[in-house]
């Protein structure tokens, strides 16, 4: 898939996340996310992330955090979550189709983030908010070959991904199946993701703030 059929996928996923959030009440918006100790709010702010921030902006951040890249993307959710909720909203509907990416990422690094974080902030509401099944395998894909931040088989050993609703095979040992997007929340170290697979008894992998 080419940037042209990518970007518009993408687009359409941020509009669904932007609606999901302007129904959100006072109390969601400051309820906890799948991101350990981030707020809805937070997450929000951190999703449009991408999109909102020049090189610039990017490079200076990264010399605060000391070259930390976790510390980088904490610091800045936060400090953009706590802004009022409509200036969050209303940041990222407006930036809701940039084609802007930060450095060093590519193309489907922004359809990863849109798919994932309106989990991080459907999930723990007890939102409907569907995952469409082909974006979710094409992100799944790249999960695996991405490397960092993910590391996703490195972190998952013995383990074979199946997926029940569309062709995805990935790793080798005993299976985990579910719906693809179970597993790309699986992936990207969500333990919701474990919660809707079938699998042997496998220790649980430690959660870590998710990228």
């Amino acid at each position: 898939m080419n940037e042209d059929e990518l970007w518009p996928i993408i687009h359409r996923e941020r509009s669904r996340l932007a609606d999901l959030l302007a129904t959100l009440t006072p109390d969601e918006w400051d309820a906890p996310s799948l991101c350990d100790g981030w707020r809805v709010r937070d997450v929000a702010a951190h999703a449009i992330t991408s999109a909102d921030y020049s090189t610039p902006t990017m490079l200076l951040g990264a010399l605060r955090a000391r070259g930390d890249f976790n510390r980088l993307m904490d610091r800045m959710a936060r400090e953009q979550g706590s802004r009022p909720t409509a200036e969050v909203l209303q940041r990222y509907r407006r930036h809701a189709t940039s084609r802007r990416r930060p450095p060093v990422t590519k193309p489907v690094d922004p359809l990863v983030d849109v798919l994932v974080h309106s989990q991080d902030v459907a999930i723990p509401l007890r939102r409907e908010h569907p995952m469409p099944a082909e974006p979710a395998r094409l992100a799944a894909r790249f999960v695996l070959d991405r490397g960092f931040p993910y590391d996703a088989l490195r972190k998952n050993p013995g383990i074979r991904f199946v997926a029940t609703d569309v062709e995805f095979v990935a790793g080798d040992g005993e299976p985990a199946q579910g719906p693809i997007s179970a597993i790309l929340l699986a992936l990207t170290g969500r333990p919701a993701g474990w919660d809707r697979l079938s699998r042997p008894d496998q220790p649980r992998v430690p959660f870590e703030r998710p990228s």
